[in-house]
């Protein structure tokens, strides 16, 4: 019987979707030096073409294959935090399909801290291009169970490695101007970054879906549940009526981000009228969680 990994290499050579795990999501897998490839993932997820894909790589000397330049900032926080949960923006080499950076001439790229995922790109031996498996705008999967929920047969395979450990996207540093600039909050605090290398910008803005974005995760609508979702600030969120599930802030917002999108698609299979979600505090440490529901919610009426 032919081993799974290798079933996935023969996928993705002939041009086909593998989904796969990583550390923060399941990642929907395309060959990133293949332009009809990429299209597919855009597809699948129904996904404009102005919202990038993330170019997921072995280590350091596969990601400087992928890079036009690479900044030797770059080449520091590859050798700290990879393989990990922090994306790096960067100039994009002429061998990946231009629909990986939004026709932009960069790319993210990252190395996933997960051992099926890392063993896939070894034996793939090559850039893999993987968005999170599930339909745009909508929450992420961190099951195999989920990609089959969302996607079904439309993906080619799904390698199951269990549990995201994570739970929520990697964060995504701009490296490829003067000032590292995160563009979206994630697995890494920007307090962690901050220890290591110094002074970071963070802009989170919401990116138009009419104009290429140099990274994912920034439209106003995203990780969204199909049950409207309301969010609350701390200690402001009234008794909740019957027909309304909720969702209350944690204390610990490693393990809050871990579950937050499988508590979701729980709560949205309730068929509720509304889901009710606490914010948690506004500090650093929450940061990213914070960005996801900010997202997926609308606030609460006065």
């Amino acid at each position: 019987m032919t081993h799974p990994l290798d079933q996935a290499v023969s996928i993705l050579r002939r041009g086909g979707l593998v989904a796969f795990p990583t550390e923060t999501v399941y990642g929907l897998g395309a060959d990133a030096t293949r332009p009809a490839a990429v299209r597919r993932v855009f597809v699948v997820k129904g996904r404009p073409p102005t919202n990038p894909l993330i170019v997921h790589v072995a280590d350091a000397a596969a990601a400087r294959r992928c890079a036009s330049h690479w900044p030797d900032l770059a080449e520091e926080l590859a050798r700290r935090f990879w393989p990990g949960p922090l994306t790096l923006i960067v100039g994009r080499a002429a061998t990946l399909a231009p629909e990986v950076g939004a026709g932009l001439p960069t790319v993210g790229l990252r190395a996933p801290d997960h051992p099926l995922a890392l063993e896939l790109l070894r034996r793939f031996d090559g850039p893999i291009a993987a968005p999170s498996a599930n339909r745009s705008a909508r929450l992420s999967p961190t099951t195999a169970e989920h990609v089959r929920s969302d996607l079904g047969d439309e993906v080619d395979l799904i390698l199951d490695g269990g549990p995201c450990r994570v739970g929520i996207e990697s964060t995504v540093l701009d490296v490829s101007g003067p000032k590292p600039r995160i563009l979206r909050p994630g697995g890494i605090a920007r307090t962690i970054l901050e220890a290591a290398i110094g002074p970071v910008e963070l802009d989170a803005a919401c990116a138009s879906p009419d104009a290429p974005s140099p990274s994912p995760g920034r439209q106003s609508v995203h990780y969204a549940p199909t049950t409207p979702a309301v969010r609350f600030e701390t200690g402001r969120m009234p008794p909740p009526p019957a027909d309304v599930a909720v969702l209350r802030a944690g204390d610990d917002p490693q393990a809050f981000a871990r579950d937050l999108y499988a508590e979701l698609r729980r709560l949205d299979a309730q068929g509720k009228r509304e889901i009710w979600i606490e914010m948690p505090p506004d500090s650093p440490e929450w940061e990213a969680v914070r960005d996801r529901i900010i997202r997926a919610t609308r606030p609460a009426p006065r």
